[in-house]
């Protein structure tokens, strides 16, 4: 199956194998003939200018890196980025999803919210679950060169981000075994990018996987693509390799397939996926009321939204466009649009489904991959890309964008996919929401704002308990422990008490 989306998405998952550069096979001199014969027909012979200087070492690794590429399709790529069609001049109709394939966690009745939580939890139980979270980003706007997941929020207990979604996990899958009387298993797929998987695959074994088994935690890596100059030719970063990018988090769907995770998916005979990304550190993982609603809608594809806090918020929204389920971003919608009022509930934007990429599918869907990931298109993202010169061969930094990388959306599937068999659902931010994107002392999703989330989330779910919390700093709160509580259960045994803030509930004492 692999080798079938190879030929379909025309081998641009580029992959080196697992092996270091000096155990690659040493390619026949034909074979190096014939390949770099591919490149030269394909205009993109550069990329072998400087193979009479390269040592055997190198010159396997480049025979082995430009062997995962097909330089037609990358030449189709790359016209198609430097030079697109003109968008369609027909009106664009722009509307909410229907009212039937969506919910509000804010709205919704009561007995709803059960019944999607106990069949939620009752497909973990029969695990039929599996998580499958986006990695792949760095730390590098927080000042870290390590994984964004590697790191401390300055939480008091000081767990990464990774922990925290790690022991939500477990305590989800003792919730299911206590609901159901058998073991229940969350498969946890990891996605990472070239160079986070190293450091990612480490910090789990130095942390003993957080306490989840090692044999139920895949970790495995999205595909690159190489970056091209704004000539349409391939660049290279040194004379034995080319400058490749991470294909976006819209690569997640060739991953899948060419990890083997799918097949891995398969075997364990899973039903229903959640997908997230990292920096969320309020994320509910393999939630059951969203597994549980999505199961009921019998939809492929279910998202989770927030609330638009006004209409200037930019952020993307999910809605309709042109009749297709849709994100349309905030740039893309005229100010009418963006102040619209809900007909049926006037105090409320009509167009108000912030988009947090947090998703579900169905297995069934992520069968049918083969068929349609060639049609997901390929977005331009012009930058300043170090490369060596191809006359001469010697390194360059750019001042200005020199090139572009390309990369995919996971969200770019959305229009591919039947309104009938699309869903939303309404979450509230404050207990779901709280991204990590900057530098500390921005004031906005920062590693403050993340622990200050996660502290006061703590403090509703004691007081809703019947907890005492006394605080004298409005940054203050208290953490509570996902093996103690996933979701503000399970804390009665704090009511009456006082918890001076900040503080950390690990145990039950």
């Amino acid at each position: 199956m692999a080798a079938t989306i190879k030929d379909t998405v025309s081998n641009l998952v580029g992959k080196m194998s697992g092996h270091s550069e000096a155990s690659l096979r040493q390619p026949s001199s034909e074979e190096f003939e014939q390949l770099q014969k591919k490149y030269v027909d394909a205009g993109q012979g550069q990329v072998f200018a400087f193979v009479d200087e390269l040592s055997s070492v190198e010159k396997a690794q480049l025979f082995h890196q430009m062997n995962n590429f097909d330089p037609v399709r990358i030449n189709e790529l790359a016209d198609t980025a430097l030079n697109p069609a003109k968008a369609d001049e027909g009106p664009i109709s722009l509307e909410p999803l229907p009212e039937v394939a969506t919910a509000s966690i804010l709205d919704s009745d009561s007995k709803d919210l059960q019944q999607w939580y106990d069949e939620g939890l009752q497909l973990v139980a029969q695990n039929k679950v599996a998580v499958v979270l986006m990695a792949g980003g760095q730390g590098t706007r927080l000042g870290s060169s390590a994984p964004k997941g590697c790191f401390d929020i300055g939480l008091p207990s000081h767990k990464s981000l990774f922990q925290i979604q790690a022991e939500r996990i477990a305590k989800l899958q003792l919730l299911a075994k206590k609901s159901s009387g058998k073991d229940a298993v969350i498969p946890w797929y990891v996605m990472t990018s070239g160079p986070t998987r190293k450091p990612t695959e480490e910090f789990f074994q130095q942390h003993d996987y957080f306490g989840l088994a090692q044999n139920n935690v895949f970790i495995f890596e999205q595909g690159v693509l190489p970056c091209i100059s704004n000539e349409g030719k391939i660049l290279m970063e040194s004379k034995a390799k080319a400058a490749v990018a991470p294909d976006g988090n819209g690569g997640i769907y060739q991953a899948l397939l060419t990890s083997g995770v799918r097949e891995d998916m398969r075997k364990r005979g899973i039903e229903h996926i959640h997908t997230y990304c990292v920096d969320n550190c309020l994320v509910k993982v393999a939630d059951p009321v969203f597994i549980g609603f999505a199961a009921s809608k019998n939809v492929d594809i279910a998202t989770k939204v927030v609330r638009k806090r006004n209409a200037t918020e930019s952020v993307g929204l999910i809605l309709q466009k042109n009749g297709k389920p849709d994100v349309v971003e905030y740039s893309e919608i005229d100010k009418e649009t963006a102040e619209a009022k809900d007909p049926k509930q006037p105090e409320v934007l009509k167009f108000r489904a912030a988009n947090i990429v947090n998703h579900y599918y169905s297995f069934r869907f992520f069968e049918s991959i083969e068929s349609w990931a060639h049609k997901l298109p390929h977005h331009v993202a012009r930058k300043k890309i170090p490369c060596i010169k191809p006359e001469n061969g010697e390194a360059f930094k750019p001042e200005k964008p020199n090139g572009i990388k390309l990369e995919q959306f996971v969200f770019d599937v959305f229009p591919l996919t039947p309104l009938e068999k699309f869903a939303s659902i309404e979450v509230r931010r404050e207990d779901e929401f709280s991204p990590l994107k900057n530098a500390k002392g921005t004031g906005e999703d920062d590693q403050d704002t993340s622990k200050r989330d996660i502290m006061k989330q703590g403090q509703r779910w004691i007081e809703g308990a019947g907890g005492v919390v006394i605080t004298e700093d409005e940054w203050t709160g208290v953490e509570v422990s996902p093996l103690i509580s996933y979701g503000g259960e399970g804390l009665e045994f704090l009511k009456g008490r006082e918890i001076k803030a900040p503080a950390v509930i690990e145990k039950e004492e």
